[in-house]
């Protein structure tokens, strides 16, 4: 038996093409790397499940990648791309701040941000849930983004942009995210029912796009629960039922 990936995971957005219902930040950060205008500080913030921290993916395989599309798509074959995908990237850093809050896991990031990158020209660190660290840890991090190292750029992705220390948050290009519309949820749904052999029709679609509540990892949750309650040939009634309960 082949191991199942559920829909989140098997469908994640590796592109800023494939990206669903952020348009408009995905077309500035490509041209932010176009034109060269790359700032040293980001910040991602929205509800959870529209898209955050993929796009930091995204952006950050973008900044490094060394045969870009001309629309600054990554190429997903060179060195840095390949690196990344496999989960052993010189230059791209993700660190989960909700279970790593604490001043010395930022001093040990911080010791990191010092070593310029073996492959690319930019270190890049993803930091998610970033309003999850402590407040040492915030006033380290802090002396790190006053005078970062020409090499380094940070991400930082949350849903509680309130909980960022303002001293953060005047050092950062802020980007809000938008929940994702009905028919945006509706229209990929679609075409991952067809990819999954699935049967299912729009009025039961907009079902589960409505209940996901403008979150697209929230609809492909809600989705694969369908296919596993209905099987793959879903009828409208039968995707009612659980909404019921």
């Amino acid at each position: 038996m082949s191991e199942y990936i559920v829909s989140a995971r098997k469908y994640r957005p590796d592109s800023f093409e494939t990206l669903i219902g952020q348009d408009n930040i995905a077309q500035t950060l490509k041209n932010s790397i176009i034109r060269g205008k790359l700032a040293h500080a980001y910040l991602f913030c929205g509800p959870r499940g529209v898209g955050k921290t993929t796009t930091a993916r995204i952006f950050a395989k973008a900044i490094n990648c060394s045969n870009p599309s001309e629309d600054m798509e990554p190429c997903g074959k060179c060195e840095s791309c390949i690196s990344f995908q496999e989960g052993r990237s010189y230059c791209i850093h993700e660190l989960d701040a909700a279970s790593n809050n604490g001043v010395d896991d930022i001093k040990t990031l911080m010791d990191k941000v010092q070593i310029p990158p073996q492959v690319g020209k930019y270190s890049v660190y993803i930091i998610d849930e970033v309003h999850m660290l402590s407040t040492a840890a915030f006033n380290a991090f802090l002396k790190t983004l006053e005078e970062p190292p020409a090499h380094a750029i940070f991400i930082l992705a949350t849903t509680e942009k309130h909980k960022i220390l303002p001293t953060i948050l005047s050092r950062c290009q802020t980007f809000d995210f938008n929940r994702i519309s009905v028919p945006d949820i509706v229209r990929n749904l679609r075409t991952i029912a067809a990819k999954e052999n699935v049967t299912i029709d729009d009025e039961s679609l907009h079902v589960i796009a409505r209940k996901a509540d403008g979150a697209m990892r929230d609809a492909l949750t809600i989705f694969d629960q369908t296919v596993a309650f209905c099987g793959t040939d879903v009828k409208y009634e039968e995707v009612l039922e659980p909404q019921r309960t």
